[in-house]
């Protein structure tokens, strides 16, 4: 995990909203390739789904990291920088 993903976490569960890479790399001041290659990551690690082709939300499982209910070693081998 780095801080890239923890921002990408902390405005999905935030907005409440699906968002597409494009948008989030907006609002967090990131490239679109940057954003999209940590959206595979945390997608491969069931922390966010993918849903309406191109759009992202956040699972249960993401909720449950930034609760600190996970913690982040715990995902280190499914989220790689």
């Amino acid at each position: 995990m780095n801080q890239t993903d923890d921002r990408i976490l902390s405005l999905l569960e935030e907005s409440g909203l699906m968002l597409s890479p494009a948008v989030i790399a907006a609002n967090l001041d990131y490239t679109r390739g940057w954003v999209s290659k940590r959206l595979r990551k945390l997608l491969e690690a069931g922390l966010v789904r993918k849903s309406q082709s191109s759009y992202y939300e956040i699972t249960e499982l993401g909720e449950q990291y930034l609760a600190g209910e996970i913690e982040a070693h715990v995902l280190e081998d499914a989220i790689q920088s």
